[in-house]
């Protein structure tokens, strides 16, 4: 049976208080799913070619793909100031983000919407997301016979603690259409696996790269952003269309889900 693992990124924050701010109104989570062997075999290699290629990456001093350095060029990302250099590094990357084997999913929570909606009772929207991400992890799953685990990057300190926290609590108690027993048949782990960015993930660093473009695309496909500008987003967009976990044709509820 083959080893599966979501990569998850988050963008936002869980904070209700600032809800009504434009810039901090909505929280996603995206997961990013791979099989072990094909990350083993295919994407870490590629991906460690990639860095290698553009940007001198060595083994002594690994070089992590974050999307806001990338995007401001600062170092160790300076070279894309180059609009040759960077031209060739997004064909590349865009090449890789289709040809590499993966499914998304993508949880966006409006908070001004949630507070508005539960005035006296008011679920923490961070965990809202982690369970209705987790409980879309078992539905893809159990579709592929498959178990798996769920990685995210460090945070650090008293954050990493309320990852780990709100994720264990989701295996023990289970979510609203899926119970605990049903969880752990699939969910191998009770145990959210934390890493650092040193660690150099490279589902993570997937995840990185493609949470912002993901979010935009179901915010857009909901009718929560007003932005017709045409950037780098939505070529990737293009691609991870296609990416989406879904059942038969329907990717809403599957591959992105908007709460509340």
């Amino acid at each position: 049976m083959s080893k599966i693992r979501i990569y998850i990124d988050e963008v936002g924050n869980s904070d209700l208080n600032s809800s009504n701010n434009p810039n901090h109104r909505f929280l996603s989570l995206t997961g990013v799913i791979f099989d072990l062997k094909y990350v083993s075999e295919i994407l870490n290699p590629e991906l460690e070619t990639l860095k290698k290629r553009y940007f001198d990456a060595h083994p002594d001093e690994a070089l992590i793909l974050h999307r806001k350095e990338i995007v401001n060029k600062k170092p160790p990302f300076e070279r894309l100031r180059d609009k040759s250099i960077e031209k060739s590094f997004n064909k590349e990357l865009l090449s890789s983000f289709e040809k590499w084997e993966y499914k998304i999913i993508t949880v966006v929570i409006d908070k001004q919407e949630h507070n508005n909606k539960y005035t006296k009772w008011k679920y923490d929207p961070y965990h809202y997301c982690m369970e209705i991400l987790a409980e879309r992890f078992f539905y893809f799953l159990s579709s592929v016979n498959a178990n798996g685990d769920v990685m995210i990057e460090s945070r650090g300190g008293k954050e990493d603690l309320r990852l780990k926290r709100s994720f264990r609590r989701i295996m023990e108690l289970g979510t609203h259409y899926v119970n605990a027993a049903e969880l752990r048949k699939r969910i191998s782990s009770l145990e959210l696996k934390v890493k650092p960015k040193s660690a150099n993930i490279s589902g993570l660093q997937v995840a990185d790269l493609l949470a912002y473009p993901s979010r935009r695309h179901v915010l857009k496909h909901y009718g929560r952003l007003d932005d017709d500008r045409y950037t780098f987003n939505e070529k990737i967009i293009e691609i991870i269309k296609e990416k989406y976990d879904r059942k038969g044709n329907r990717i809403e509820g599957y591959g992105f889900k908007m709460l509340p």
